[in-house]
Order: C-alpha cells, then structure tokens, then sequence
C-alpha cells in the first residue's frame, strides 16, 4: 500500500470515529507517528551512546594491541634475516 494511501486511511478513520478538527487529526496522526517510530527502535537491537562508547575505547585498545604485535613480529623476522 502506497504511503499517500496508508495516510488517506488513516484520516478517513479518524474523522469516521468523530475527530474532525485539524489539531486533533494532526495530534493523532503524530501519536501514530510516535508509536510506530518506538515500535520500530524497540524491534531493533539499539545500544545506549555509553554502551557504545566503552565497546567503541575497547576496540581502539585491541587495535593498537595488534599494531604492537605487529611491530614486534615484523622486526623479529627482519632480525632473523
């Protein structure tokens, strides 16, 4: 169903349950808004911005660890050479 027609619908059935001014159908056409945009954040697997920076610093960390490893591997074959 297109979105022009989803809105359509949406208003038809407001006004057919008695809300006929424009503040109430643009009140209730947000509330419906609100609600489906929470549905949608609920059904995805959202993290807090704390929890994303701690994993955000423990993945720097692991990636200049590895740099570290790196540097000492390289210079250990270069020796070996």
């Amino acid at each position: 169903m297109a979105k022009s027609e989803k809105l359509l619908k949406i208003i038809s059935s407001l006004i057919e349950n008695g809300i006929l001014t424009s503040k109430d159908i643009k009140k209730e056409i947000t509330n419906d808004l609100k609600f489906k945009k929470d549905k949608l954040a609920g059904s995805l697997n959202l993290v807090t911005q704390d929890q994303f920076e701690v994993l955000k610093k423990i993945v720097e960390k692991q990636e200049n660890i590895i740099k570290e490893l790196q540097k000492k591997n390289k210079s250990k074959k270069a020796k070996k050479s």
